[in-house]
């Protein structure tokens, strides 16, 4: 009977552990009083209930707890260690750095000592030492080879070689935070922001400061739209590492975010000081300055990048696309001699193929730049495939769903704010432009391509088992809930306003969720930025996109996909007769003032003339067509595709009767 006794306990012990390291610690917690109660004053029993009450931020609980053990057993190093971790819960900082020392003394290779050592410097202000503590916390890990080779894989990009080792690490402690954060780091490359975050949140309460940690937070809070906690990542990992280049990177990407280019650029300047032959980092030095408006900055910015690595493709396309760049015939000949010999990642070959097809386009020589056009974006394919067909199915299940029966359900729903102006249609098409001139009113904030509604529409999907679940999931929510998220949303895009009333947001592919957005935000106003099918298109084919758009690497997908779109934004006229003002590219340039008017009126703003002036306003923009919304008006964009219209047969075939539609550009 003893012995079942003790296997039961065993068992339940185990279960209270594995419990507390998942970050399950109420059911740990539960777990442990019931051991308690059979087996009082039992030393690991008490410790690890002090552990979940800390996990629970049962601070003065947590203490009395695992004082008591440490009254029972002065030697119980784990005990000290989370003793130390409700001390700094306390805000007994300098008592937790006495008793991680103590632990030191005794066991100097203690992993979760020095990790508590590091977190109670920081509170302390000595960053420099817990720098030196975090090291060693990764030095003392008795994981660290399973780390870093799943570090390697993860390098190499074999993802599933990399989570392969994490899982298996966690398996044996799912409370390890290098595994966690490693898994973290998959996450976010896999675009799954959220499921980085909850794990990155588990690190954290292992090790409240972790560097390692908050170099994921930060961009996980920026993917999920949470802009202001991720400035406060990101400030704390400057404060912690102002060392590291990658601190200051973050920082770059939180005000870059913020539109705040003047501080991204300090920051990126400060990280290239730190690591002067990092080309990256010159990049995006260069990026900034382009956004500012810094024409030869960011040229000579680019040309620096080539001189520290002269194979740098990224550098050459980032030159084509200025737009108004002149390649030499030197320039283009180093190009072609990289494209022969210098065999790097299929992306590198993607960017000097673009940017050669520039190049032979700046000289009329039309059939050598589309080969290498097209080259770049079968490249580019391998790389990033698109599921046309998996797009058309969704395409029809959104039309099917939001139709005039859900909205007449859920008339007067929705946040009633009426501050978002949402630019949709196609990349290349003229939201950039439609964004440039409502930027220039006085009442307008221009923002950049925003994540928040692609978020919403994420997490709806998440809510099915396949991943797969939006739209029909909206439907499972109420009303009251829809309403919340449109509030979300105005709240997450605050700190772009910058006091004033209407705010842009130009996200292209926002065109597929026009009636999402109007179910959370049914005042927001919506604008079709729309183009000429074969202009629209091939300006997307020739154009790198540095993520997203894996529809515009092939030609007949991209004829597929604008019709789709079209069948969308005919959908929500006949649902939603009104809500959508459509600016047609051609016409825009045709007759400026009548198209700027009829934009501000269908916006509810009065005429305001800097909008004609719209080239002169001073604004940082993020898109491909940065250059060119710095000039007037031009009109040589429309119909250039006939200088290709040999090559662009398939697309005009894909197209098929949609083309009937538009008047042939002039």
């Amino acid at each position: 009977m003893r012995q079942q006794i003790q296997t039961h306990l065993g068992t339940a012990y185990g279960a209270a552990l594995a419990a507390l390291r998942e970050g399950r610690a109420a059911t740990a917690e539960h777990l442990l009083r019931a051991i308690e109660a059979q087996v009082p004053g039992e030393v690991n029993c008490l410790w690890l209930i002090g552990a979940t009450l800390l996990d629970q931020n049962k601070i003065p609980e947590s203490v009395v707890a695992l004082e008591r053990v440490l009254a029972i057993a002065p030697d119980f190093a784990n005990a000290r260690v989370d003793l130390a971790r409700s001390y700094r819960g306390a805000g007994r900082a300098a008592q937790a750095r006495e008793e991680v020392r103590r632990v030191l003394e005794k066991a100097p290779h203690h992993h979760r000592a020095w990790l508590a050592y590091g977190d109670a410097l920081v509170d302390l202000g000595q960053h420099t030492d817990a720098a030196i503590a975090y090291e060693r916390a990764r030095l003392a890990d008795p994981e660290r080879p399973r780390v870093e080779a799943a570090t390697a894989a993860f390098v190499s990009d074999d993802r599933k070689g990399a989570e392969l080792i994490f899982r298996e690490i966690l398996h044996r402690d799912a409370s390890h935070v290098a595994a966690l954060c490693g898994l973290a780091g998959l996450s976010l490359v896999a675009d799954m922001p959220g499921d980085a975050e909850r794990l990155l949140r588990h690190a954290l309460k292992q090790s409240a400061h972790l560097p390692l940690a908050y170099r994921g937070l930060g961009p996980a809070l920026l993917a999920l739209g949470r802009i202001e906690e991720a400035q406060i990542a990101a400030r704390h990992l400057v404060a912690i590492e102002p060392q590291s280049p990658q601190s200051w990177v973050l920082s770059a990407g939180v005000a870059t975010r913020l539109m705040r280019q003047e501080e991204a650029l300090d920051a990126y300047e400060q990280a290239a000081r730190l690591k002067p032959e990092e080309v990256g980092l010159r990049m995006s030095v260069g990026h900034v300055q382009k956004t500012l408006g810094r024409r030869r900055d960011s040229e000579a910015s680019y040309k620096r990048a080539l001189q520290i690595d002269p194979g740098r493709a990224e550098a050459y396309w980032s030159l084509a696309d200025l737009k108004n760049y002149d390649f030499s015939d030197a320039e283009v000949a180093a190009m072609q001699r990289l494209l022969a010999v210098d065999k790097r990642q299929r992306s590198n070959e993607a960017q000097l193929n673009f940017s050669l097809g520039r190049a032979f386009e700046q000289r009329q020589l039309y059939s050598q730049a589309f080969l290498h056009y097209a080259q770049g974006n079968a490249l580019r394919r391998v790389d990033a495939p698109f599921d046309i067909e998996s797009f058309e199915r969704r395409n029809s299940r959104i039309r099917a769903f939001f139709d005039a029966a859900f909205f007449a359900e859920r008339e007067g729903s929705g946040d009633p704010g009426p501050a978002p102006i949402f630019i949709v249609g196609l990349p290349r098409s003229g939201s950039t432009l439609v964004e440039q001139i409502l930027a220039s009113h006085s009442r307008v904030e221009g923002t950049m391509e925003l994540p928040n509604i692609l978020n919403i529409v994420s997490q709806f999907d998440d809510m099915a088992p396949t991943r797969d679940g939006y739209p029909e999931s909206v439907g499972k929510v109420p009303a009251a809930q829809l309403g919340r998220l449109g509030s979300r949303y105005l709240a997450e895009t605050a700190p772009l306003r910058r006091g004033r009333e209407r705010f842009t947001d130009k996200l292209p592919n926002n065109f597929s969720h026009v009636g999402l957005i109007h179910a959370i935000l049914p005042h927001a106003t919506v604008i079709d930025a729309r183009r000429h099918p074969m202009d629209a298109c091939f300006s997307t084919f020739k154009q790198y996109f540095a993520e997203g758009q894996t529809f515009s690497y092939h030609l007949e997908d991209l004829g597929r996909y604008y019709r789709c779109y079209l069948s969308l934004m005919d959908h929500w006229d006949a649902v939603l007769p009104g809500k959508v003002l459509r600016v047609q590219y051609e016409e825009l340039v045709r007759n400026p003032e009548g198209n700027i008017r009829r934009l501000l009126e269908h916006c509810g703003l009065e005429f305001d003339p800097a909008c004609l002036n719209f080239h002169a306003t001073q604004r940082s923009v993020r898109t491909a067509s940065a250059e060119q919304v710095r000039q007037p008006l031009y009109s040589s964009g429309v119909g250039y595709w006939r200088h290709f219209a040999k090559e662009l047969e398939t697309l005009r075939s894909s197209l098929g009767d949609c083309l009937a539609r538009f008047a042939d550009p002039d």
